[in-house]
């Protein structure tokens, strides 16, 4: 039987609690099977409602966005994989939270968790964005972090999100950047040569952060071995915003030089062509670069 919510344009079968639409594009199963093998992040054993949001807390982007957000909105998150965001953004508040992701095993765990813990403003859609199934003018504020550049056509997919956005409502995208994803490039290449012993020696995240051996091979298949990338930079999504009616509020790195971060939904000035290309390249020598080279775009629908 198929079901029909609010925040959909049409009906979608309710199958263990999760609203579904079969994926059929090639591209995006290569991404589903992708994410089969190891999903990512997975959940620990002793995993709770705690742990959930001690992670969120100590990511100060996610920490500011649910700050921001306040009570009583309606949440999209892009790509939310195995749901550990949504349920940050959900816990303590009364705001409804949906996750979307084209991989049902992922939004599974996702599912089990809320489920277990109680967790009842979490909903789950397991569906490709490209099949358009989220209602128009719906959410007060959409996260995508990371996702889009996991897509066969990156711009496609943000025009076809940010229809479900409301005037006013805001939009997080962060993407790999052309320039600041360098270091990271450089050591999958490298990887060609000497193996996969590179990382443990050069990738700095697999040395500062105490990984099982799980979680290792997750973040390494996913920065360094994922089918589908594609890379971007900050006035390509400029002129995504200005084609589709977006004011520009901020973005990290920053567009001009104003390095203060402490409230990225801040009003920011764009600056310039050379502000924005030089602070591109000074990712390569931050922890921007070194973490990946994701940048990040904040914008408002007028």
């Amino acid at each position: 039987m198929q079901y029909f919510n609010a925040f959909l344009k049409r009906k979608l079968y309710n199958k263990d609690g999760i609203y579904n639409l079969e994926v059929t594009d090639s591209s995006t199963k290569k991404v589903t099977d992708f994410y089969k093998i190891t999903p990512f992040p997975n959940y620990k054993n002793d995993e709770n409602k705690q742990t959930i949001l001690d992670k969120g807390d100590k990511n100060l982007l996610a920490k500011q966005f649910k700050k921001f957000i306040g009570f009583n909105k309606d949440i999209l998150e892009v790509g939310c994989g195995t749901g550990q965001l949504s349920i940050y953004f959900a816990l303590g508040t009364n705001n409804q939270i949906i996750g979307l992701d084209p991989t049902i095993d992922s939004l599974k765990l996702a599912k089990n968790f809320s489920d277990k813990h109680r967790i009842t403003n979490t909903t789950f859609v397991n569906a490709d964005i490209f099949d358009d199934v989220l209602a128009d003018n719906y959410f007060d504020f959409i996260w995508c972090n990371g996702v889009l550049h996991h897509t066969k056509d990156p711009y496609l997919a943000f025009t076809t999100l940010i229809k479900s956005l409301k005037k006013n409502g805001y939009v997080l995208i962060g993407l790999y950047n052309k320039i600041g994803r360098f270091r990271t490039l450089f050591r999958k290449y490298l990887s060609r040569i000497i193996g996969k012993r590179i990382f443990d020696w050069f990738d700095p995240t697999l040395k500062k952060l105490k990984l099982d051996k799980e979680e290792k091979n997750a973040w390494i298949r996913d920065q360094y071995f994922h089918p589908i990338e594609s890379l971007h930079t900050l006035d390509e999504v400029l002129s995504w915003f200005d084609k589709n009616n977006l004011e520009f509020i901020s973005s990290i790195p920053s567009s001009d030089f104003d390095y203060n971060y402490k409230n990225i939904f801040e009003k920011k000035n764009v600056g310039t062509l050379y502000s924005r290309v030089f602070n591109q390249f000074s990712m390569i020598f931050s922890r921007l670069g070194s973490d990946g080279g994701l940048f990040v775009v904040i914008g408002k629908k007028k």
